[in-house]
Order: C-alpha cells, then structure tokens, then sequence
C-alpha cells in the first residue's frame, strides 16, 4: 500500500513539475491573436510581392498540412500570406500583424491563428449545431471542412492550446456576416462563440477583447452593406467587442470581397483598434 502511494505521489509530483514548467515557459511578450470567420478573413485577395516579404517578430501558428509550402499542422513559421489554408489569399490578419510590430517596441512579438471558411454561416462556429451544419454542407464546401477535421472551431481551440505554451493570447479577429445578412440574432451568435473560446482556453473577456469587422461598405459596393448596422450593435450584447470600420477599405466587383489593397487597410484598421485598447489597458 505504502509503495502505491508512494507511486501516486511521485507521479502527482511529476504532473505538477511539468504544469509549472509549462506555465513558466509562457513568454508574456509574445503575443497570440485568434483570427476566424468567413471568406473575407479566409483571404481572398490576391497577394502581390510586398506582401510576402518576411517580417521580424511576425509568426504564424499552421492550421494545416500545406507540403509544397513546407509547412506542418501546429508549427511556428514567419507570417507570410497564406496564413489560412495552402491555397488561400491576403486577409486582415497579414497587414493587422505587420502594423502591430511596426507599432509596437521591439521585445514585443506577434503571432496568428487563423481558422476560417469561405461562406459559412457564424453557426459552423457554434459546438452546439456544427455537426449539423457540416452534414448540410454544400459540395463547394466540403474540402474546406474537411482541412480542419470538420470542426473549425475544435481546430482553433487545438491550436490556441498550443500557442499558449509560447505566448498569451490577447485578442480574438473576427470577419463574418456576409452569410447572415439580416440575421438580428446575430450578436447572440458571435456572443456565445466567444464566450465558449473563453471558457475552453480559460482567458479573461477583460483581458482578451474581440474585434469585429464591418462588411464591405455601401459606398465601395457591398452588397451585405446592411448587416453593418447590426454588426455596430454587437459591444450592446458583449462589452468587450469592438467594432473595426471598413470605411476606405476598397472592394472587386463581385460586392462581397474586399480588394488586395482594401484588405491592407482593413488589416491595419483591426490595428489601429487593438493598439488604443492596448493603450487603455497600460494607463
């Protein structure tokens, strides 16, 4: 009996030394930034040289297998486009990175996660309807799907999980709403999103705020220029989002996508954002 407890203790002992480490290891300047939604944080513009240039302190955590890129599932590697699946374009999250370090002081690292799929409803991102809505998938979908293992948002928490053995997560990007147009329960939605990314990576809403872009804009041709009015209504249900402006930021002719020069803006809009609330929380 006395070599049994023995045993549990020197196991209990070793699991508490390996938390601790683990803890430890967490470097309180590398921070981590959760990036999901649909097409337009997919990345749909069509990145050009100066977007591929590697940027010191700008990482990327993999979200999947991408061989001609040399890339792995769960490994670190520099920021460059594209940061989504193998095949995808510029979104917010390349120029949002690249503004920060450019804003940020020198000991300060950034790093992405982005999981996202072009045209999905804010649903596919709620545990309690994604099978659901993955078995409901049209066929153009269905290859996206299944690069995440049928459930982006198992994937993002796996990889936030690992990130967080690195760094701190400090902010949640989303782009969604082309796909709930009119959807007033809306804001409900992302609410219950974020706070089951909260709960499942054990973070803070006050220290962890979500940002949350406009649509493509009336005046630039967008199409779903509507929803923005009941995106702007989302920190009324969750206080702790902010709502990062499109205006200025150039769409295509289809009236859902942003442009490659639209997506730098808004990129650097999402940045803008972040760093005044960065700055709140150092006064």
């Amino acid at each position: 009996m006395r070599q049994k407890s023995s045993q549990i203790l020197r196991l209990f002992m070793l699991l508490y030394s390996l938390t601790v480490t683990a803890a430890f290891a967490q470097n309180k300047n590398f921070h981590i930034y959760l990036c999901f939604g649909q097409s337009n944080m997919e990345g749909h513009g069509k990145f050009e040289p100066q977007d591929t240039l590697p940027i010191k302190r700008f990482h990327l955590l993999e979200a999947v297998d991408c061989p001609e890129l040399g890339r792995q599932s769960g490994k670190w590697y520099p920021a460059q486009p594209p940061i989504t699946r193998c095949h995808t374009g510029l979104t917010p999250a390349d120029y949002f990175g690249r503004t920060l370090v450019d804003s940020l002081p020198e000991n300060i690292e950034i790093a992405v996660i982005n999981v996202s799929v072009g045209g999905c409803h804010i649903q596919l991102f709620d545990q309690d309807s994604t099978a659901n809505y993955v078995a409901k998938a049209p066929d153009w979908m269905k290859s996206m799907l299944a690069a995440y293992d049928n459930n982006p948002y198992k994937k993002l928490v796996a990889l936030a999980r690992i990130a967080q053995q690195r760094g701190v997560i400090k902010g949640i990007l989303l782009h969604q709403g082309e796909s709930n147009t009119g959807d007033r329960d809306w804001p409900n939605k992302v609410k219950k999103v974020y706070q089951n990314l909260l709960n499942d990576l054990q973070l803070k809403a006050e220290n962890v705020p979500l940002l949350a872009g406009e649509l493509l804009s009336a005046a630039d041709g967008g199409k779903c220029a509507s929803m923005n009015s009941i995106i702007q209504t989302l920190p009324a249900t969750l206080p702790t989002a902010h709502i990062v402006s499109s205006t200025g930021c150039a769409g295509i002719g289809d009236g859902l996508h942003f442009s490659p020069s639209g997506y730098r803006q808004l990129g650097k809009n999402y940045a803008i954002s972040m760093l005044k609330i960065l700055k709140k929380t150092q006064q």
